[in-house]
């Protein structure tokens, strides 16, 4: 077997062992609370060592939100990706619709208990408010360097164009707990999506237009 065929499976394990780690994890805290659930049991669940469990996830917290870079990330790339001629602003409103559309999980689309999971953890209530406030700083860089201002504008742009993601993942938690399907969550964020960016739209329409 080829060095480059095994690098390959190497990586497919480590991909493998880490994903039943995470769903391991994710499991035992929908059933007994974030809290008292320890990385200990959580690793006889996965059938792994305690230091594997601590070598995949740094922070407790990561086996829940296991795909946190990827939604650190989502606004400031939504913005570099934006098409020519459509603003920061206008980007942000496509991709949501589009994100709502399939109920994307970045937008905090969830099933089988996991909001109740957060809400009910103080640890990963804060720790959610700690991404999104990561997630506003990534696209703050973003702005900056599209528009070239180093000042506080592209900060405060930020702070303000991030709000109805945070908003609605907000209302779409909400509507989760509260047992509303998915399908009718979609239609009801849509609608408040639309109408949330459209107030927008007379301050930042015009905004770091590509």
């Amino acid at each position: 077997m080829s060095d480059v065929k095994m690098l390959g499976l190497r990586e497919l394990k480590k991909r493998e062992t880490r994903q039943e780690i995470s769903d391991q994890a994710t499991r035992l805290f929908i059933e007994r609370g974030f809290e008292v659930t320890t990385i200990a049991e959580i690793a006889e669940a996965a059938r792994v060592a305690k230091k594997t469990v601590t070598n995949y996830f740094a922070r407790k917290e990561d086996l829940a939100f296991d795909h946190h870079e990827e939604f650190v990330a989502t606004l400031a790339g939504i913005v570099a990706g934006r098409q020519p001629g459509e603003s920061a602003l206008a980007a942000l409103e496509r991709v949501f619709l589009e994100a709502a559309e399939r109920q994307d999980p970045m937008l905090g689309f969830t099933r089988g208990g996991f909001a109740e999971m957060i809400v009910r953890s103080p640890t990963l209530v804060a720790r959610l408010r700690e991404l999104m406030e990561q997630r506003e700083e990534a696209l703050a860089r973003v702005l900056a360097a599209e528009t070239g201002d180093e000042g506080a504008v592209p900060r405060a742009v930020a702070a303000q164009l991030a709000v109805p993601y945070r908003i609605l993942l907000q209302q779409i938690m909400e509507l989760t707990l509260e047992g509303v399907d998915n399908a009718r969550i979609a239609e009801i964020v849509a609608a408040s999506g639309r109408e949330v960016f459209a107030l927008m739209e007379p301050s930042f329409g015009s905004y770091a237009v590509r």
